[in-house]
């Protein structure tokens, strides 16, 4: 196993019950945007790839015919059947496994979606290709993640992740993510900001000694500049910041 792997199972496999507790929030307005931009129906066989505690996943389950999860960390796993008890889905299926390769047959789903998981790999070009791989044509791939627009701004935003969470590598620029979706058709892009209280995202995260402090600090001195794009601010319980998301949806021929 490779060290960004071995990053990615030890942050998540801490982050696994506070992440999913995060993110439980109504998010339901987020969930719509990425299924419609997914086009997402009730015929669709879906797989979820870097799955998480399953929140997507569920979510997709409640309007697909089917999903299936697929996540590099077990504790991940383990919330997502959590999660899929707690609603009472049965059209549910997980596997603990890796995203590059993805260990399922050419042309097996007919939507193929990730949120939130680019900015952990090293060959995200490389995991866009196995996500086509296992698209059926016709079929929609959608990438969720955090994004950047400059050279500049990528290299604040990396460091600032990186003090947070160690298994962060990069944030890929518009210009970086939108030449991925070259090869396919009908591309449809959504954008929207997840706001975030500084305070209680680093409850529950695991960044290393003296991660949290330079964390606080750049998130301080960036209120009115925003050389981060992440529109910091200073309100009556803390700091404030908005994670900036695009999504991104192509059809394969």
């Amino acid at each position: 196993m490779d060290e960004q792997r071995r990053l990615i199972l030890d942050q998540f496999s801490r982050q696994a019950a506070p992440f999913s507790e995060m993110h439980a929030r109504d998010d339901s307005e987020i969930h719509r945007l990425l299924i419609d931009t997914a086009g997402i129906g009730a015929d669709d066989e879906v797989l979820d790839v870097a799955c998480g505690p399953g929140l997507v996943a569920c979510e997709v389950a409640k309007v697909a015919r089917h999903v299936t999860g697929i996540d590099l960390t077990p504790a991940m796993i383990d919330q997502s059947r959590a999660r899929q008890k707690s609603l009472g889905l049965n059209n549910l299926t997980w596997a603990v496994g890796d995203a590059q390769p993805l260990p399922f047959a050419d042309n097996s789903f007919s939507r193929v979606v990730t949120r939130y998981s680019f900015h952990h790999f090293t060959d995200p070009a490389g995991v866009f290709v196995a996500m086509v791989r296992v698209c059926k044509p016709g079929g929609r791939v959608t990438v969720a993640d955090v994004f950047t627009n400059t050279p500049e701004q990528a290299v604040a935003y990396d460091q600032l992740e990186q003090w947070r969470d160690p298994s962060h590598t990069h944030a890929l620029q518009l210009s970086e993510l939108e030449p991925l979706f070259a090869g396919l058709k009908d591309v449809r892009r959504e954008f929207y900001k997840y706001p975030v209280r500084v305070d209680e995202l680093l409850t529950r995260s695991f960044p290393d000694p003296g991660g949290a402090d330079a964390f606080r600090a750049a998130i301080a001195a960036d209120i009115g500049v925003n050389k981060l794009g992440v529109g910091a601010s200073r309100q009556a319980d803390g700091l404030h910041f908005a994670f900036p998301v695009v999504i991104i949806s192509g059809r394969k021929e």
